[in-house]
């Protein structure tokens, strides 16, 4: 019957976020005691006040009567908000540490995926797994586990003390609280929790279509399409408020329910106390108002349970999409130490994409030498930005080898960097420093060394004309910078880190003719005595390189040096005519 319920299921098959209860049990253990004695302290108060309260509105016959109520009052009522301040202190503690580590393992794992993000994940996926799905394990731990236990540690206690003094009684409270722990709850997961899963469902789906559109709204309203774009999402948005309503409406009525039992409860306590202890221990209102007191500080710890337990159908998908995910890898990959001249070598590589059937490489072989400048051409979806993830490792072949001086790139994992440097369309900026943002390439690099990329780059006298010269923010993503300037400070940083092979792709799209053709200039210049792989959708500038190769349905299609391709291959000068605006 349980094991209906999604989230026990999902909880069941659960490999990563179960782990996180054994791994700070302990914790977990002393927060939830902390937690029922914290009630337990507001009960104790509210129990001694109520009897002193009233024992003191009559005339005692000594004051030793009420003078042990007094002591316990004060007792009570300092150890209640000491034990619920240490309780707070423990649970947040408890659990920051294990999101913090269970964010962690989040980012490892998407840290591997990280080069098929485009193929596997839409934005809108990304961000539900970054800030909602996180925000909703913290949840399912903080407001929902732990509650829970803290109201089944409370219900045994009060059923089995109450059951010593009374059975009948105590057979009484077991059903009623029953109901308002567990009978309860279950309903609101039936009802309002499958619509705070539509809700949640509905939000991915405005997370992911938002991101889309907002991308592509300039296609929208060329397209003439601009209402229907904002048609789209109202209706997305009346059907988030319908359900919304629906909700609260539910919530209302459970909540009435949950308050009737516990009006229910107390009237069973004041007869039950009339019964027991009038005539016997005392005036019969001490002992009224003593356990009719007890019951309102102790109602907090289950009147939250209802919402609390709703919202497990929305962490059940956030726990199965979490569980889709890859587990970390715990291997490191092995020291590997290269010594020059390096040497790339492709033979017979064929690539296909996850789950597609169409080969995107098919049989490709290349030698790139040491020093060797070699331009990649072809169209969009030929191959090329697929033929760069495997020469930097990113990917790996489904047949064939890549190799660098004998080793596959793909084995080499973070420690590619001490060879293969990347400058592609859109280089990155970092909203900190000028100097910050170089040093990227080399952490101890002296301001001199700085000054030093910036000069050869031609960016010295620019930066230097700043108010704050290397200490100028460059703002987000490097926006204070025109397109050609952000590109000359990534080839800054490439030289600062002085990898002996530097991967080109596509770095001058977007830019115009003139600073395509400086900033060419440029990284040809300063990238003489490197490996150079300049991955290009035109020739303009090509015949620099010593080789040229041409992708074409995933196949080499031309290749030769310039001279050769003009000399041997017709549709090659047909090509760099057209390039050059001659036909």
């Amino acid at each position: 019957m349980l094991d209906r319920i999604p989230i026990i299921h999902s909880l069941k098959h659960d490999h990563w976020v179960k782990p996180f209860l054994q791994r700070y049990r302990k914790t977990l253990i002393l927060a939830i005691f902390l937690g029922i004695l914290t009630f337990i302290c507001g009960g104790g108060l509210m129990f001694c006040a109520g009897y002193l309260i009233s024992r003191a509105a009559t005339h005692p016959a000594n004051i030793l009567l009420i003078y042990v109520p007094i002591v316990l009052t004060r007792a009570f009522g300092i150890f209640r908000p000491a034990v619920r301040y240490f309780e707070r202190l423990v649970s947040h503690n408890w659990v920051l540490k294990m999101t913090s580590k269970f964010r962690q393992k989040l980012y490892d794992s998407l840290e591997q995926d990280a080069v098929f993000f485009n193929s596997k994940y839409q934005l809108g996926d990304i961000l539900g797994l970054l800030s909602d799905d996180v925000s909703h394990i913290q949840n399912l731990y903080l407001r929902t586990i732990f509650p829970m236990m803290v109201a089944w540690g409370l219900y045994a206690i009060i059923v089995v003390g109450v059951g010593i003094l009374s059975p009948l009684m105590g057979l009484w409270l077991l059903l009623v609280f029953f109901l308002m722990i567990f009978a309860i709850p279950f309903w609101s997961v039936i009802i309002n929790g499958a619509r705070q899963a539509y809700q949640k469902e509905l939000q991915d789906e405005l997370y992911t279509d938002l991101t889309d559109n907002v991308l592509g709204v300039t296609d929208w309203v060329l397209s003439g399409r601009g209402q229907e774009y904002l048609d789209l999402h109202v209706n997305s948005q009346k059907k988030l408020v319908e359900v919304r309503k629906k909700m609260n409406q539910f919530g209302r009525l459970r909540d009435f329910c949950l308050q009737l039992l516990f009006l229910l409860i107390i009237v069973s306590i004041v007869i039950w106390a009339a019964g027991k202890f009038g005539g016997h221990f005392g005036p019969l209102t001490n002992w009224i108002a003593a356990f009719v007191l007890t019951l309102f500080p102790l109602n907090e710890a289950w009147a939250q349970l209802p919402a609390a337990a709703q919202e497990t159908n929305v962490y059940q998908k956030s726990l199965v999409r979490l569980n889709n995910l890859p587990e970390p890898s715990t291997e490191k990959n092995p020291e590997i130490a290269l010594k020059a001249p390096y040497e790339l070598k492709l033979t017979d590589v064929h690539y296909t994409y996850p789950k597609t059937t169409k080969e995107i490489l098919r049989g490709v072989n290349l030698t790139i030498k040491p020093g060797e400048k070699l331009a990649i051409l072809g169209r969009s979806g030929a191959g090329k930005s697929t033929l760069a993830a495997l020469l930097r490792g990113d990917r790996q072949p489904n047949e064939g080898s890549v190799l660098l001086n004998g080793i596959p790139t793909a084995k080499f994992g973070d420690q590619i960097t001490k060879y293969f440097s990347v400058i592609n369309q859109t280089p990155y900026l970092f909203n900190t420093t000028i100097a910050n943002n170089l040093r990227f390439g080399n952490e101890e690099a002296t301001d001199e060394q700085l000054w030093d990329v910036l000069r050869r780059v031609g960016l010295d006298e620019m930066v230097s004309n700043l108010p704050q010269g290397l200490e100028t923010k460059v703002d987000e993503a490097g926006l204070r910078f025109s397109g050609g300037e952000r590109h000359r400070l990534a080839l800054a940083r490439v030289l600062l880190k002085n990898t002996p092979i530097v991967l080109l792709d596509e770095p001058t799209v977007g830019l115009d003719p003139i600073t395509e053709q400086a900033v060419i200039n440029t990284f040809l210049t300063q990238l003489q005595d490197k490996t150079l792989i300049w991955i290009t959708h035109h020739l303009q500038g090509v015949e620099r390189m010593d080789q040229v190769v041409f992708i074409e349905n995933g196949q080499v299609s031309m290749q030769g040096s310039p001279q050769e391709l003009w000399e041997t291959e017709a549709r090659y000068r047909q090509l760099k005519k057209a390039d050059e605006g001659l036909e």
